[in-house]
């Protein structure tokens, strides 16, 4: 699985909004008063706190879920060892983050940083939990490399409130020695959803329990993840830009259905694809009988030594290629009495050192694409390939992602069940139904 198991990944039809929590969080939205006197903005009249904050040896709480811990304890651990300030580093169980947030922000209780799976961020932006770092992000000499999804997804009334911590990007993974026996070139992966679906089908007639492709197709998150990119590289949205409204009816979006669906009549697909929730989703592929299929990027590390894999863009019918941005952002909460020693740490978390040494340096995706080749990720051009992914990457918004697209009842698993194990007559019904959902 994905490490930074974002909501759209593998694991995400668990994780779906928490209905008591939101309404706390409509109730914190008080919480922005109360935070006025430090509301983090830069403007203190210190340029330099504003630029790279205060270390003073202040005690800081940070809070991040369990998906994420490998690479926020990497960048604390490091943190704290080369500064006078602190961080006490609290991992929540990833399924009960957004109730512990919610009641943590009702009660005016929240850490000085915490993160959150991007595609929420929305919800607590809008609900005035975090702090305004617009001066302190704009000041940095490298902001226009920071991996820009993320700060569209923080972004809020022309205001920015997060920045990135971890990233996850959906690519495709593709098994050489299939493709050798295949008689495919390896070093040719699919560059069009046509020579996607050319190439699966050669791997597939090598028989002997070798199949061409996979996915989770019972796992809504899976679905935004991996077929949502082929949309994007074909040019067109899959959400209007307030997320209110949905365009998963598309010309586009129909080829990639009729593809997906005839995988699923010719028996292309390994077994098991219907019934898939996520749980195992990223558990075919390294068994080595899968010739291409889409995947986490932070999977790439926990691939078998001896699979010998490709690592390719995904892309649209006829051409492009794009990614879904996900994995977590991180702020200051807008209640924090400390945030300019809590941007001290953020505006390290982005530097150099931090991105080279520490993310780099454990196979994690850059949040900076003027780093995107490096020490480390040239020792390996897939993770080149990764890192420079990100600046064709998309982060969608909406505010009812949970509900509409993470939520095993929800109406895109509907429309995901409808369009490939079904016949597809009825994607512009649940195109609707889609956009009923994010409306509501």
């Amino acid at each position: 699985m994905g490490s930074t198991g974002s909501t759209a990944g593998p694991r995400g039809h668990r994780r779906r909004l928490v209905t008591g929590a939101i309404a706390l969080l409509a109730t914190a939205s008080l919480v922005t008063a109360c935070g006025s006197d430090n509301d983090g903005s830069g403007g203190g009249g210190d340029r330099a706190a504003s630029a790279g904050g205060v270390d003073d040896g202040t005690e800081l709480t940070m809070w991040t879920r369990a998906a994420t811990r490998p690479q926020s304890e990497a960048l604390v651990k490091a943190y704290n060892a080369s500064h006078k300030n602190k961080i006490e580093l609290t991992v929540v169980p990833t399924d009960d983050y957004q109730a512990k947030v919610g009641a943590a922000a009702g009660s005016r209780d929240l850490p000085d940083l915490f993160a959150s799976d991007v595609v929420f961020v929305p919800n607590y932006t809008s609900s005035g939990l975090f702090a305004d770092l617009t001066e302190r992000v704009d000041a940095l000499p490298f902001a226009e490399h920071l991996a820009q999804s993320h700060i569209k997804a923080g972004t809020y009334e022309d205001k920015k409130y997060v920045v990135p911590h971890t990233l996850d990007l959906s690519v495709l993974f593709y098994n050489k020695d299939l493709y050798r026996k295949a008689k495919l070139d390896p070093e040719k992966p699919p560059t069009t959803l046509r020579e996607w679906d050319r190439q699966a089908r050669a791997v597939d007639a090598l028989g002997g329990g070798v199949d061409g492709t996979f996915f989770g197709g019972n796992c809504g998150g899976c679905g935004v993840f991996t077929w949502w990119p082929s949309v994007w590289a074909a040019g067109e949205d899959v959400l209007n830009e307030e997320g209110t409204e949905a365009n998963l009816a598309s010309t586009a979006s129909k080829k990639v259905y009729d593809t997906y669906r005839g995988w699923v009549r010719d028996d292309i697909v390994a077994p098991g694809a219907r019934e898939e929730t996520g749980t195992t989703w990223t558990g075919v592929f390294p068994k080595g009988k899968v010739g291409v299929m889409p995947m986490p990027s932070t999977t790439l590390g926990l691939m078998p030594k001896d699979l010998d894999l490709g690592v390719a863009p995904i892309p649209g019918p006829d051409g492009g290629k794009s990614t879904f941005v996900g994995g977590d952002a991180i702020g200051i909460s807008a209640t924090s009495e400390s945030a300019d020693q809590a941007w001290n740490f953020l505006a390290w978390s982005l530097g150099d050192k931090a991105q080279v040494d520490v993310v780099a340096a454990h196979k994690d995706v850059v949040a900076r694409t003027d780093l995107a080749s490096n020490k480390h990720s040239e020792a390996d051009p897939r993770l080149v390939t990764i890192n420079e992914l990100v600046a064709e990457g998309r982060t969608p918004y909406a505010m009812k992602f949970g509900q509409t697209f993470n939520d095993p009842n929800g109406p895109w698993l509907e429309l995901m069940r409808h369009a490939v194990f079904g016949d597809g007559k009825s994607v512009e019904k649940d195109n609707d139904a889609v956009t009923a959902s994010l409306a509501d």
